[in-house]
Formats: structure tokens, C-alpha cells, sequence
């Protein structure tokens, strides 16, 4: 994992002000990085990042929303190994009509050893991480015995 991370950033709708808020205050720290969203949270983002540099963030490419694909097209890049990290504040609270596809997002990162936030504290205890600023050797699973075992019945 280089410097520049590949970072997705995520959010139900009770949590997109919650998430909002939290790149706001690490605004200086995600600038730096490649930025992914899905749909209404990539445009909370812009109208965030316009506001305070007058301009909308040339580092974050906004996928769809999610219940719409976007949680789809995150987890392809996951398993592309194009995001780094994810910081997805989902709502504990309140079923989602697209909950499986949140159950498979959250797998394919666990499944791909990609650094996952799903609250606040445990972003700010990622983001403030040495680790976070430099380079990293993430340990990425190798398949091979599984797709061969596969590939021979």
C-alpha cells in the first residue's frame, strides 16, 4: 500500500452527517489521497470540499448511489485491489432495503484484508495511525488453492 492511499468513503443516509463532519475535520489529511464515494455522500462531499476551497475536490470519483449499484461497483474495486481503505458509516439502527448488498461490501473487504472503519472512533484511531501516512505491506490473501480446487472438479 503506497503513501497515496486509494480511500472509499461511505455513508447511510442517519450517518451521511456524521461521516460529513468527520472529512470536514480530516479534510487536510484525505486531500492528499484518492478518494472513491458512492453517490449522494460523493455529493455531500463536493458541496463540503467547495465550500471550504471554493472549488470541488479533484481526488474523489463518485460512484452511484448505493441501493442503485454503487455498493457493487466499490466492492468490484475492492476486489480489483484498487481501494485501499474504506470508511463506511452504516446505520446499525435501521434496515436497508439493499442490506445484502452491504453484508457483501463489508465481506469483500474483510475477505481482501482492506483497512475498514464503520464508525467514527474507529476512523479517527485509523486516520491518526502512523501507518496511515506512510507505506504499508498489506498481507493480500492469496486464492490460489481455492480457484485450483476449483478448477480441477
Amino acid at each position: 500500500m503506497a503513501q497515496k492511499k486509494r480511500i472509499a468513503l461511505v455513508a447511510h443516509d442517519n450517518c451521511k452527517a456524521e461521516l460529513i463532519d468527520w472529512v470536514g475535520l480530516h479534510w487536510p489529511v484525505l486531500a492528499a489521497h484518492d478518494l472513491t464515494s458512492t453517490g449522494t455522500t460523493g455529493t455531500l462531499i463536493e458541496q463540503l470540499v467547495s465550500e471550504k476551497q471554493g472549488r470541488a475536490p479533484g481526488n474523489l470519483l463518485r460512484l452511484k448511489s448505493g441501493p442503485l449499484g454503487g455498493d457493487q461497483q466499490l466492492g468490484a474495486l475492492i476486489a480489483e485491489e484498487k481501494i485501499d481503505a474504506i470508511f463506511f458509516f452504516w446505520d446499525p439502527m435501521h434496515a436497508q432495503p439493499h442490506d445484502v448488498d452491504v453484508k457483501a461490501l463489508l465481506r469483500i473487504c474483510v475477505l481482501y484484508n482492506v483497512v475498514t472503519a464503520c464508525n467514527r472512533a474507529t476512523a479517527d484511531f485509523i486516520i491518526a495511525s502512523p501507518l496511515f501516512s506512510g507505506n504499508y505491506d498489506r498481507k493480500v490473501p492469496d486464492f490460489s488453492g481455492y480457484t485450483g480446487r476449483l478448477l480441477a472438479t
